[in-house]
């Protein structure tokens, strides 16, 4: 008989980390530098993030909470050594807990310039960092449906998750200041209940059109079908200090994919 794991839809992560100095440990425009680096070891597994003060680690699709924490450690390993190469650490939490104010330096490309020019300054706070997880589903409307039955665990999630109380040297009372920044932006927290995929897509069109995207990436919606994955994508996490953290956390958004 199979075992229960085999049965269950994979799941898989991707989590962003500040690059900060090793002596101040304020944030550091070294993003770029840490993830060549890492990228001879871990390939596809790292990327750039919005801003220069952030890297990003990704799993592949893992079907336990133990393939998926094996995975994790590898990644953070990788990506800690390479910032250590480069003269830099990481530090993984939802907020820059110190460092310069002022806008962050973004990547420089069309998207990036493009997004600089369409939200101007209120991308200056936006340096934020998650723990996104991705549930495996059959099809982009189960996505949809999917994600109107996780509308009402976000809250709880989310405070599970809380992991960024300090702003730039601040304490700022609350155990998610991440949640309190991305939600001032225009697409963003909880997202709207959808009858299916098509009203999905009228949805998105629809915003599209007014400018208030740049693109479908700017769906800062904490559920979400992907674009580019068969999976549901949950995004109200601030990414946790652990990756044991991290994984029991995704673990448990499966469940309730499953459920």
């Amino acid at each position: 008989m199979s075992s229960r794991s085999e049965t269950q839809p994979s799941m898989g992560v991707e989590e962003e980390f500040f690059v900060v100095a090793p002596g101040s440990r304020a944030v550091r425009p070294a993003g770029v530098r840490v993830v060549a680096r890492a990228r001879k070891q871990l390939e596809e597994l790292v990327a750039e993030e919005f801003t220069e003060y952030q890297v990003e680690g990704r799993t592949p699709p893992c079907a336990t909470y133990d393939e998926l924490l094996a995975h994790l450690l590898r990644v953070r390993t990788g990506l800690a050594s390479a910032a250590v190469a480069e003269g830099v650490r990481l530090v993984p939490s939802g907020t820059p807990v110190l460092g310069p104010y002022g806008p962050a330096p973004v990547l420089d490309d069309a998207r990036h310039r493009l997004g600089a020019s369409t939200f101007r300054a209120l991308g200056d706070d936006f340096v934020l960092s998650a723990l996104h997880v991705h549930v495996q589903v059959p099809d982009r409307g189960d996505a949809v449906l999917v994600g109107n039955h996780l509308r009402p665990w976000i809250p709880l999630l989310t405070a599970m998750g809380a992991n960024s109380p300090y702003w730039y040297g601040r304490d700022t009372g609350y155990a998610s200041w991440r949640t309190v920044v991305k939600n001032g932006w225009p697409v963003s927290g909880p997202p709207p209940y959808f009858s299916g995929l098509e009203q999905y897509a009228r949805t998105v069109a629809g915003l599209r059109a007014t400018g208030v995207l740049v693109d479908v990436g700017n769906l800062f919606w904490d559920v979400r079908p992907c674009e580019h994955l068969p999976t549901v994508e949950f995004r109200a996490l601030d990414v946790p200090a652990t990756a044991a953290d991290a994984a029991a956390l995704a673990t448990l958004v499966r469940a309730l994919v499953v459920a």
